[in-house]
Parts: C-alpha cells; structure tokens; sequence
C-alpha cells in the first residue's frame, strides 16, 4: 500500500479537525476549521462536526451557525447546497452576511415589502415565501447580536 492510500490511525481521525469553506457566487466568506456548523435544511437544521458521514444537502434560506473554539459566528443564508466528506464541509451559498452586517432598520423594511408580496401572491408562491423567510432569518440574527444597551 502506498503512502497516500492508507487509512489514517483511528486517534489521528478522531483529531482531524472539520475544514469549512463557505461561499456565494462573488466571494470566499469563511475558510477555515470549526468545531461545529450547523445549518437550516430543507428538513430542519443540520448540526456537522468533525467526522461526519457524507453529505449531500440543500439548503434553505435561514440562520447558519459557527463553531470555532471560542466564537460562535452567527450568518443569514439565502439557501444553496452544504458536501460534507473526509472533514470537509463545503457551503455554496446563494447569498451570505454575517450578523454584524445586517442593518437592522433596512432588515426591517425588507420583512414588510416581503409580508406585502407574500399577501398579494399568496403563501404559495416559492419567490415570495423564499423572500419572507429570509427576510424574517435576517432580523433574528440582527436582533440577536445588536449591541445591549447600558441602562
């Protein structure tokens, strides 16, 4: 057997840490290892940690959460698709924005246009329904990492 085909001793596995990648159609936003990423399927969320079996998943449009060793890095994701093989998870994201990045008064505003629309052409239209969804995903991350007020 040569050298790049063997296994790796089962206690080097268990180290091996998770490699994350995750980017839109115009840039990298992360790369880099994570402890655990978890992620909003189409079926509920998807929680990876190193070791995990292959996967092949769609995405909805929701929160996305990141596991390093101290931080937790908290995303809004317009949908996509996460591969998960050989402690790698590989994210293409429609779109991607970090929670410090959302304006919460322009969030806000997108929610109302995107309750507007959902009204007038019906919960059954996907754009509509994608649009509320991720509107509403956008204002819960903002809203849960804007600063505390001191009183």
């Amino acid at each position: 057997m040569t050298q790049d085909t063997q296994q790796l001793p089962e206690e080097q596995t268990l180290s091996t840490p998770l490699a994350v990648t995750i980017v839109t159609g115009e840039r990298t936003v992360y790369d880099g290892f994570a402890e655990t990423l978890v992620l909003p399927g189409i079926y509920g969320q998807i929680a990876i940690r190193r070791n995990h079996a292959a996967l092949l998943a769609v995405l909805e449009p929701g929160e996305m959460l990141l596991k390093t060793g101290t931080d937790e890095l908290d995303y809004v994701i317009g949908g996509g698709f996460v591969e998960v093989r050989d402690n790698q998870a590989i994210v293409l994201a429609d779109s991607a924005e970090r929670a410090e990045d959302i304006d919460i008064a322009a969030a806000e505003a997108a929610r109302r246009r995107a309750e507007s629309l959902v009204r007038r052409a019906g919960p059954t239209q996907p754009s509509a329904s994608r649009s509320l969804a991720l509107s509403r995903a956008r204002l819960r991350v903002a809203m849960r990492h804007r600063p505390r007020r001191r009183r």
